[in-house]
């Protein structure tokens, strides 16, 4: 049995209200909220046990630099890696794809050479290689998708020759909502010589992952989407793959021996973490997904994937209700417009009503060319959401509605 009731009672903020109505917390693409054992975790840490790590001798530094590799492995099994030596710990899953774009492309791109990324990206799976372009002469390719937000893969086959040394792909749009068959993407890429980096930005709090099975090169993640804090993130990539490329940043711990004459740099994962990293969020992101774990994702996904049902179901009931992406296989967010109303007033009256959704170009503004318009408005789910939410939620569209001209109760 899944208990919704028993979960949402370990997220305080979920109790609050907002102008004198319960809090109804819909922006789960942008930012998760975080369980109390979580916070306290690292309120422990800072009040009792702070020190820097993977450098001092004594006795809280070892606690710590003990709690910091414990949380690698803690995402080591989470993600199905073969080594916690593949397991980089960054600021999120932009760094952790501009560290790829840097070193990846250092060691592998040149002038001519072709980097393929969806329609449906995020901006920072897209800014990043254009820079790398610019850097090396590369030219960056296109895989498009349909109306219904599904890629199109017969142009995949087109795209990929010889040419193409990487292919960014995400694994569920933060827009359209659409779970893409990376492993099929990923089997396609490997026979044309390219390699894959997977954003799992959107998906790793709702669907397991084993990137061994998924046999992708790179796969980046932030903690603040999956229940923990902001500011830290992941970067897996394959342990032979991260010793042929170059480190990103230099400075403190990523450093075997400085001379002036040559530096020599650490071993994996170190070679990646420059400097002090943010070890009590580390800790605190190995919690979040102890947390995940113990719930269980195939029970998440099932529970959230009845949300989407509901809510998609409830929400078309409304006069001039338009949802963007309608792929068979989606993730629990819904991305809408509502007659003729602009996005940010939608969004101002609702959170006055107290709901929180997300509105403006969602950080992929090729999606909004594509369809032709200026901005969405998206309700994002999470397992601590609940059917009387998405009620509240609809009731709600349709007082704005009738707020406006041509607008319908």
């Amino acid at each position: 049995m899944f208990d919704v009731e028993k979960i949402r009672a370990d997220f305080p903020i979920l109790k609050r209200e907002i102008y004198g109505k319960p809090l109804v917390y819909f922006d789960n693409g942008a930012t998760s909220q975080r369980p109390a054992r979580v916070i306290a975790k690292m309120d422990d840490y800072y009040l009792n046990w702070n020190a820097n790590v993977h450098r001092g001798v004594h006795y809280l530094s070892n606690v710590c630099t003990d709690g910091n590799e414990e949380a690698r492995r803690t995402v080591r099994d989470f993600i199905g890696a073969a080594s916690e030596k593949e397991i980089i710990f960054t600021r999120g899953t932009t760094e952790s794809i501009n560290l790829v774009a840097y070193s990846f492309g250092e060691r592998f791109i040149g002038k001519g050479d072709e980097i393929l990324v969806t329609e449906m990206e995020h901006h920072a799976d897209i800014v990043p290689w254009q820079m790398l372009c610019e850097r090396k002469g590369a030219v960056l390719k296109v895989l498009p998708f349909t109306d219904e937000g599904v890629l199109n893969l017969e142009a995949l086959d087109r795209l990929l020759t010889n040419r193409v040394k990487l292919v960014g792909v995400v694994h569920a749009s933060n827009v359209l909502g659409t779970v893409n068959p990376v492993r099929e993407i990923i089997e396609k890429a490997h026979a044309a010589g390219a390699k894959v980096l997977v954003d799992a930005a959107q998906s790793i709090a709702h669907t397991e992952i084993d990137v061994q099975a998924l046999d992708c090169d790179f796969l980046a993640f932030s903690g603040h989407k999956i229940y923990g804090p902001t500011g830290v993130g992941v970067l897996y990539g394959k342990e032979a793959l991260l010793e042929e490329i170059p480190p990103w940043q230099g400075g403190g711990e990523m450093i075997r021996e400085v001379r002036f004459e040559k530096t020599t740099y650490n071993d994996l994962p170190f070679k990646f973490e420059a400097g002090t990293p943010d070890f009590i969020g580390i800790i605190g992101l190995g919690e979040a997904l102890k947390y995940v774990g113990g719930i269980g994702l195939k029970a998440i996904g099932a529970y959230e994937g009845e949300l989407l049902k509901y809510a998609t179901g409830r929400l078309l009931e409304i006069p001039d209700f338009r949802i963007f992406g309608t792929a068979p296989e989606k993730s629990a967010l819904i991305s809408f417009q509502v007659g003729t109303i602009h996005p940010l007033d939608l969004g101002t009256l609702l959170d006055r009503m107290g709901i929180a959704i997300r509105t403006g170009q969602l950080c992929a503004e090729p999606i909004m060319q594509h369809y032709g318009v200026h901005g969405m408005a998206r309700a994002s789910f999470a397992m601590y959401n609940t059917r009387e939410e998405i009620d509240i939620f609809c009731e709600a569209i349709r007082k704005t509605g009738a707020l406006f001209e041509g607008g319908k109760a």
